[in-house]
C-alpha cells in the first residue's frame, strides 16, 4: 500500500505545478479549485462501473473456462475437440472486434432466431471481455488441473469416488492454490481491458475521461489522471491478492 501513497503524492505534486507555465494546464483536476475537483469527482464516479463490469466478467469467465477445460482433458478426442477448437477460436479474435459484434451483431443473430433481446453497452462488455477471458482462463485450469499428481486421482478411485467427486474434494482443491495467481493476473487483465467499453459508450472510467477531454481540452492531464486511476486500481487488486495467497498457502516457494 506504501507504493499507492507514493503515487498519489507523486500526482499531487504535479498537480501543483503552475498553471501559468503555457504547457501545463493542471488546473482542471486540481482539487484546490471548484472545477477541478468537480472534474475529479466526475472521473472517480467512473470507478464503480469498472470494478462491476470487471468483477462480473471476471466470474463469468471463470465458470466457462472451467466448463470448456474439463472436457479438454478427456481421453476421448471427440469430447475433447469441440474444447480446442472454442479455445484456439477465441483466442485468435482481437477482443475489439469481438466486442462489436456481440453489441451490434449479436442482436441481430437472435432477432433472426426468433429472439429479441437488446443488449446494451453493460452487457455487451462483459459478454466480450468473459467469452474472450474464458479460453485463456480454460488454459490456467487444465494446466493447474494436470499438474496435480496422477496418483491423486488413483487414490481417489480406490476409496470408491467418482470423476465428479474427485475434481470436487481432491484434485481442485489442491489446483486452485496453484492457479490462483495466474487467474489473478487475468482479473487484471479484464479491469484493464474493460477500457475498450468506453467505444459502446460504457460510463467507465476511460470513457468519462473522454468526455472531459472534449469540454476540457486538457488530454494530457485528464488522461495522466486516468493512467493514475488505473494504476492505484491494479495495486490495489494485487496487494488483496498477495494476501489471499499467503492465506491459502499458494506460495508454495516459501
Amino acid at each position: 500500500m506504501m507504493r499507492v501513497f507514493a503515487l498519489l503524492a507523486t500526482f499531487l505534486s504535479l498537480v501543483g505545478c503552475s498553471a501559468d507555465s503555457g504547457t501545463w494546464g493542471w488546473y482542471v483536476i486540481d482539487p484546490r479549485t471548484t472545477g477541478g475537483m468537480n472534474n475529479i469527482k466526475f472521473l472517480l464516479n467512473g470507478f464503480g462501473a469498472t470494478i462491476l463490469l470487471s468483477v462480473i466478467a471476471a466470474v463469468m469467465s471463470m465458470v466457462i473456462g472451467l466448463m470448456v477445460a474439463l472436457p479438454g482433458m478427456s481421453t476421448n478426442r471427440w469430447i475433447r475437440l469441440p474444447s480446442r477448437i472454442y479455445i484456439e477460436f477465441v483466442r485468435a479474435i482481437p477482443l475489439l472486434p469481438m466486442l462489436f459484434w456481440v453489441f451490434y451483431g449479436l442482436p441481430v443473430v437472435l432477432k433472426s432466431m426468433g429472439i429479441n433481446v437488446s443488449i446494451d453497452a453493460f452487457w455487451g462488455a462483459i459478454i466480450t471481455l468473459a467469452i474472450s477471458d474464458s479460453a485463456f482462463t480454460a488454459e490456467i485450469y487444465r494446466s493447474g488441473i494436470q499438474s496435480i499428481n496422477k496418483g491423486q486421482t488413483e487414490a481417489a478411485k480406490t476409496v470408491g469416488l467418482n470423476y465428479r467427486q474427485t475434481m470436487r474434494y481432491v484434485i481442485l482443491p489442491q489446483a486452485i492454490k496453484r492457479i490462483l495467481p495466474p487467474l489473478a493476473n487475468q482479473f487484471i487483465y479484464i479491469v484493464k481491458m474493460s477500457a475498450f467499453a468506453s467505444v459502446i459508450g460504457m460510463q467507465e472510467l476511460t470513457r468519462r475521461a473522454n468526455e472531459l477531454v472534449v469540454t476540457e481540452y486538457r488530454p494530457l492531464e485528464i488522461y495522466t489522471l486516468l493512467i493514475f486511476e488505473y494504476l492505484v486500481l491494479v495495486l490495489i487488486i494485487s496487494f488483496f491478492v498477495r494476501w489471499l495467497e499467503r492465506k491459502m498457502g499458494s506460495d508454495e516457494s516459501r
